[in-house]
């Protein structure tokens, strides 16, 4: 998978989102829920998804703090930052999910519609303590069971055909729609013709039909 930054700068990506949420909730008092908005609803979310390195490594998580909630149009307010010897479960969640975000490449938003902040925050017992891809595990198992359809399945709903019409239009076996759909097999490794001919018959860009939970 091509991810939007190189691995080097995701550390610092980690430690600033994770900085973030644990400043607004630790320092400035927001609930975690409201502080995850204001991310998800700012372009600061965006900049994050695309590898902006003037937030992933030009600036700190405090000072990114400071400029969302000017551009969010909160009262801003400016205590000293705490530093805890552990960190926070705030900060954990935020660096956790600035992890998982640059492995699957999934926006912030589609992570919250499947696995809500609170829900990857009640993980931080016992997973603060577990490598981060057993944590990556977890939330590919979360994600699954909220979102059980492949994007094939979807899309191909969204055009109103059967599997046995795709299967007639692009040329690719019923089986073997069938067993991408049901995940018996992983469409990710399918050949680029097979990608190129159900896009083509679904109109939709061959990306479109990876899995980016797979």
């Amino acid at each position: 998978m091509i991810r939007a930054y190189d691995k080097i700068y995701l550390a610092s990506a980690q430690k600033n989102l994770g900085r973030i949420l644990d400043y607004l909730v630790s320092n400035l008092n927001y609930s975690l829920e409201v502080a995850w908005q204001l991310f998800l609803t700012n372009e600061l979310s965006t900049r994050f998804e695309q590898g902006d390195y003037s937030v992933l490594v030009g600036s700190s998580g405090v000072e990114l703090t400071r400029a969302l909630l000017m551009q969010s149009d909160e009262i801003l307010s400016s205590p000293s930052p705490l530093y805890s010897y552990d960190r926070s479960p705030e900060f954990w969640t935020g660096w956790a999910l600035a992890y998982y975000q640059w492995f699957t490449g999934l926006r912030f938003a589609e992570i919250e519609q499947a696995v809500p902040i609170t829900k990857v925050r009640s993980l931080y017992i016992p997973y603060h303590e577990m490598d981060i891809r057993q944590f990556v595990d977890r939330m590919n198992e979360q994600y699954r069971i909220a979102k059980p359809e492949t994007n094939l399945k979807a899309l191909r709903t969204i055009a109103g055909q059967s599997q046995a019409q795709l299967a007639q239009l692009s040329g690719v076996p019923l089986r073997t729609i069938q067993q991408y759909e049901q995940r018996q097999k992983d469409i990710n490794k399918a050949q680029a013709k097979t990608l190129f001919q159900l896009a083509r018959t679904l109109k939709c860009d061959m990306e479109d039909l990876i899995e980016k939970v797979s």
